[in-house]
């Protein structure tokens, strides 16, 4: 084979391999940041090696931060965006907009705003849902959740409908704190983000 075919070849395989690859930046709160586990036994990790297993070459980047709101996570994003150049980013905030109670409009927006902005860098975005404790009363948990389904509708997104499909009622699955899974959990949690994942993924 020609020398002049032998290099074309070379790069074809390597710019092949590089197109192939891709990032996901996990953008969320301590649902997703690990809190009061030990290291690599939180979610998103779990979630890089089960890409592995199935043959996608994408690398996880977990950017979440423990307490973070919607209008936090809004205000970090671009930044990270700029950074990290994710091919898909995975946003899991609200939670913490729930728990203190701010009106689910604001938290409306500001995930409208990530997802906005997230697709102007040329991202995918997989939208994940919350719920809140019957304690906030059936109005406020009635319209919290169904925010994130209408903000998924409204900017044509997938949507995971709920973080902890599955298992929120078993007390055992989480911390003392009641609020944070386990690590027994963490392999749910990749299960209910794969089901919506994956055809995200071959898309």
């Amino acid at each position: 084979m020609p020398l002049r075919s032998i290099v074309i070849f070379f790069f074809a395989i390597v710019l092949s391999g590089a197109a192939q690859a891709a990032t996901i930046l996990v953008w969320g709160d301590s649902l997703s940041a690990g809190y009061g586990l030990r290291p690599k036994e939180d979610w998103p990790t779990l979630l890089q090696t089960r890409l592995a297993h199935e043959g996608f070459r994408h690398t996880v980047i977990n950017a979440s931060v423990s307490g973070e709101t919607s209008a936090g996570g809004r205000s970090r994003l671009p930044a990270a965006l700029e950074r990290h150049k994710p091919d898909l980013l995975i946003l899991e905030l609200g939670a913490n907009d729930g728990l203190r109670g701010l009106p689910p409009g604001v938290m409306a927006e500001n995930l409208a705003a990530m997802i906005q902005v997230a697709r102007s860098r040329g991202a995918k975005v997989l939208l994940v849902g919350m719920q809140m404790p019957p304690n906030y009363g059936p109005a406020y948990t009635r319209r919290f959740h169904q925010t994130f389904i209408d903000v998924a509708k409204e900017h044509k997104v997938p949507l995971v409908p709920f973080l902890l499909d599955g298992f929120s009622d078993k007390r055992e699955l989480f911390q003392p704190d009641g609020i944070h899974p386990t690590s027994d959990a963490q392999a749910l949690i990749v299960e209910t983000v794969w089901k919506t994942l994956r055809t995200l993924l071959k898309s």
